[in-house]
């Protein structure tokens, strides 16, 4: 990859279009092969800057030891220090952050860590007429913090406390917030967009308050594709997965199950600027929602929720949710002594009849909660 890069204004390139400030070499470029050293010189007189340790020799028999002698003199001195070599700038055996600072290059994103553990992840895209973030809470648990993003230099803005990690990373619910399961608002994602120049400034954004305003419990019909082994349709006294139903056309059933439920709405329910959300709790693997006839999308990721604001009416209200699962349990059924009726057909079979069933279908619980911003 380092054999593709080039380098303008200082700044080094890939032929994909992303452009970096600055090459961090690591503990391990410690061995590092002629070919890489050359490649490296080549960046650097051509305008890029490298920091890191010095290479301590070339593990290749068959490279040239007196040229990258020679190279790796030039470029790391006697491994400190600042050393200019063509256009660019070599900062031998300092950190990073070091090497930032000299160059006064602020962070372009930076989080809070209320916890030793927190993580918080990004992508910045530069576009002709603004910036794209793209950030990412990896972690299962829920996360407080707080998000700085820098728009190179022209300014900061603070994304607060008071949003959902789902639409907003940088926080994620307190305890008392509901509807929850025990993964709510984990591995969320949200894109931050600007538009316009950035001033300095920074940007509390409204807190959100949410409450439950009823729990979708007892019965759901439930019917199932035609033709894989599960009967027409079954009533569940309560939200289980498949494979814990005693049906064994349940157990092993693989395809989409269609839930149908009929939510009374409360008059009290619907307040002017405030939204109407539906929480499927846990889905497995991916749900299509629809009220009333109105479609309202699919959900595939945590946390399984739709927007039901348009939809909702006081009254009667038909709530379907589709779901459909993975092959897995459908294979595995197959495998299953005295099957005489297969569904699936596969050249590798990683499934036998012992392999453990995944988790299926919607498993809830199932909330409509109203939001509202204080």
């Amino acid at each position: 990859m380092i054999h593709e890069l080039s380098v303008a204004n200082g700044r080094i390139l890939t032929p994909g279009g992303m452009n970096y400030r600055m090459l961090g070499l690591d503990p391990y470029s410690r061995h590092m092969s002629l070919p890489v050293l050359r490649a490296i010189y080549k960046l650097v007189a051509a305008g890029a800057v490298v920091a890191g340790p010095k290479p301590t020799d070339d593990p290749s028999l068959g490279d040239d030891q007196t040229e990258f002698s020679k190279l790796n003199n030039e470029l790391f001195g006697d491994g400190s220090g600042v050393h200019t070599v063509g256009k660019g700038t070599v900062y031998a055996g300092q950190k990073l952050g070091d090497v930032f600072s000299a160059l006064k290059v602020a962070p372009d994103f930076e989080t809070t860590k209320p916890e030793s553990d927190t993580r918080v992840l990004f992508a910045h895209r530069k576009l002709t007429d603004g910036d794209i973030y793209f950030v990412a809470n990896p972690q299962q648990p829920r996360r407080d913090g707080g998000c700085h993003i820098s728009r190179d230099g022209q300014g900061t803005r603070v994304y607060g406390l008071q949003r959902r990690v789902n639409r907003n990373p940088c926080r994620t619910p307190s305890p008392t917030d509901t509807p929850r399961s025990s993964s709510s608002g984990a591995l969320g994602t949200v894109f931050v967009v600007f538009r316009e120049p950035s001033k300095a400034e920074s940007r509390t954004l409204p807190k959100v308050t949410e409450t439950q305003l009823a729990a979708v419990e007892g019965a759901w019909n439930l019917s199932f594709t035609p033709n894989r082994g599960a009967p027409a349709s079954i009533v569940l006294d309560k939200l289980i997965s498949w494979p814990d139903h005693s049906d064994p056309g349940v157990e092993y059933f693989s395809g989409t199950g269609t839930y149908t439920k009929t939510i009374q709405a409360s008059r009290d329910w619907f307040k002017s600027g405030a939204k109407l959300w539906i929480y499927l709790g846990d889905v497995k693997n991916l749900a299509e929602v629809t009220v009333n006839g109105k479609p309202l999308g699919i959900v595939w990721h945590m946390p399984f929720r739709v927007d039901a604001t348009s939809a909702l009416k006081p009254g009667a209200n038909q709530l379907t949710v589709k779901v459909t699962n993975a092959w897995v349990n459908r294979m595995i059924g197959d495998e299953q002594p005295g099957t005489t009726t297969k569904y699936t057909f596969a050249d590798v079979k990683p499934y036998d009849a012992k392999s453990p069933l995944l988790p299926s279908g919607l498993l809830g619980p199932v909330a409509v909660v109203r939001e509202a911003a204080k």
